[in-house]
């Protein structure tokens, strides 16, 4: 079984139409909506004349697809998805995708992950090549962060930091082959459950920014956590935490709640996955 998630916040139907449309085309039995809006009304209303009028969405229902709306106090972002993990959990599910409203791709993604997490039981999570609108790609499989590396790109022009910034980001990989990275964006995850349920899910005291990190580092530790460019998807990606002040200081505090955990100058896993992972970069670049 494979289940998925999104976490909503002042959404409206529109926002989520891609992300549907790609999950409905998709093996994905179940979707859990996680809605953390101000608005107490809105996007459940729209949902329910959706499922009630749209061709595409009943044709699939009447294949088994199902999808709950669950309102709750908005705790964070992982705090809402672990509400849809512990659900999947319970139900059996074996993969689980936690993915943003704002991603879309086509109905090749989802089967091909599958595949590869069947052929290989020590891959624990998988993230797809993202892509923006204009098909250019995002560079959000990173090495885990220093203290330095956030400074800098909170505080520092980017043409001072472009190289230290293109190491973090991996960029000298040219983002074309599979590479096991300590650091997978959150805007996409997809799981095997056995892994979560043995490593722990999202860590709830990262309100929002840093629990992807958290967890692909937890998972990395046992598991493969892959960056697989064989299919893509597509994000509109924002980083509004570097344009709106208030997510800039949350981003901030859960910086300081990551160091905190991890260690801020001595962090002998951060040093060995990203020695590991440059090396072998180095060397596929060298065959």
């Amino acid at each position: 079984m494979i289940t998925a998630s999104i976490v909503t916040y002042n959404n409206n139907l529109l926002d989520l139409e891609g992300i549907l449309r790609s999950l409905l085309v998709s093996p994905v039995q179940k979707l859990w909506i996680i809605d953390h809006s101000d608005n107490f009304m809105g996007l459940e209303d729209e949902l329910r004349e959706y499922r009630r009028r749209d061709d595409v969405y009943l044709q699939h229902e009447g294949r088994g697809f199902q999808m709950e709306f669950i309102r709750e106090t908005n705790k964070g972002y992982g705090t809402g998805h672990n509400v849809a993990l512990r659900l999947a959990l319970e139900e059996g599910s074996r993969y689980h995708l936690v993915v943003n409203p704002d991603v879309w791709f086509g109905s090749e993604v989802i089967p091909a992950l599958w595949r590869l997490m069947e052929e290989d039981e020590s891959i624990a999570q998988v993230m797809p090549k993202v892509l923006y609108l204009n098909g250019s790609v995002q560079c959000l499989a990173k090495l885990l962060p220093t203290p330095l590396d956030l400074f800098c790109r909170f505080f520092m022009p980017g043409k001072l930091i472009a190289k230290r910034n293109d190491r973090f980001e991996l960029k000298h990989s040219g983002y074309d082959t599979v590479m096991n990275v300590p650091f997978l964006s959150g805007c996409f995850m997809f799981f095997r459950l056995s892994a979560l349920k043995e490593e722990g899910i999202f860590d709830e005291r990262f309100f929002m920014y840093m629990e992807d990190v958290d967890i692909t580092r937890r998972l990395h530790v046992k598991y493969k956590t892959l960056f697989y460019p064989s299919v893509s998807i597509y994000h509109r990606f924002s980083r509004l935490s570097y344009h709106k002040w208030s997510l800039s200081v949350e981003h901030m505090i859960s910086v300081v709640k990551y160091f905190n955990k991890w260690g801020w100058i001595y962090d002998s896993g951060r040093r060995r996955f990203n020695k590991t992972l440059l090396k072998e970069i180095k060397t596929n670049k060298e065959e």
